[in-house]
């Protein structure tokens, strides 16, 4: 079996035995088909990669003996933080997983005056369950160590209402002309906040700017929904995150 990277939400310490939660062990068991002796690689979202060996396994219990703990260094130095309008299907769910595979710090659901979706309660508690693990399966997937938290759904106003001082908010706009190539100092921390299909209101781009977002451009062309992310994030990345192409530290 080729070592693959599981999530578990329990806490893991170096040197001891753990019998891994329910999830964690029927994946292994089940889909994986891992042997007892097999080695495994563990993450509880702590930052470090926990190194173990299977000891016993059924299709319904693992237990693993924990035998390194490695700290993650693939998480991008630009802490990004993007707030998006929910959209229908499986479009969220893309937005979601590709963000987290692109380096995203946390991702707030937002709701706004042409969003689509309309959720009870309950229903908003199971989607951010939903988004939860599609984020853990995200960072199984790339590697992360760290997974990147889904916040409550809130609505635009109190996401831009939230913007730390110090921290670059950016609100992307088709018509706007600054490139992000014209932002100057090199920020630390971005909050991008992403539109719905029919694009934010006039009231909430300009409520937006009047706390200190700048409207920028991606280019000339709508991006939908769950492109815009995908997009600003390779962007960002690239300039003053993981590629940091301009060579300053961000």
């Amino acid at each position: 079996m080729r070592q693959s990277n599981i999530y578990t939400p329990q806490k893991i310490n170096l040197n001891t035995k753990l019998e891994l939660d329910q999830h964690a062990a029927q994946h292994l068991g089940k889909v994986l088909r891992a042997q007892k002796g097999d080695p495994v690689r563990l993450f509880n979202g702590d930052g470090h990669f926990y190194e173990a060996l299977i000891t016993d396994v059924s299709k319904k219990q693992v237990n693993v003996q924990i035998v390194a703990a490695i700290k993650s260094e693939n998480e991008s130095p630009l802490h990004t933080h993007i707030g998006i309008v929910m959209s229908r299907g499986d479009r969220m769910d893309y937005a979601i997983q590709k963000s987290v595979e692109l380096g995203v710090s946390r991702i707030t659901p937002l709701t706004s005056a042409r969003c689509e979706v309309k959720l009870s309660a309950e229903r908003q508690i199971k989607r951010i369950q939903h988004w939860r693990q599609v984020a853990i399966s995200a960072c199984e997937q790339s590697g992360r160590a760290s997974v990147p938290n889904i916040e409550s759904i809130v609505s635009v106003e109190t996401f831009i209402n939230q913007k730390i001082e110090g921290t670059l908010g950016l609100v992307f706009h088709h018509r706007d002309t600054q490139a992000l190539t014209d932002i100057q100092p090199i920020p630390k921390q971005v909050d991008l906040l992403i539109g719905p299909e029919g694009g934010l209101s006039e009231s909430e781009i300009k409520t937006a700017l009047g706390k200190g977002f700048k409207a920028c451009t991606l280019g000339g062309r709508v991006f939908r929904t769950e492109t815009a992310p995908v997009a600003a994030l390779s962007v960002l990345q690239w300039l003053w995150g993981d590629f940091n192409a301009q060579g300053n530290e961000p």
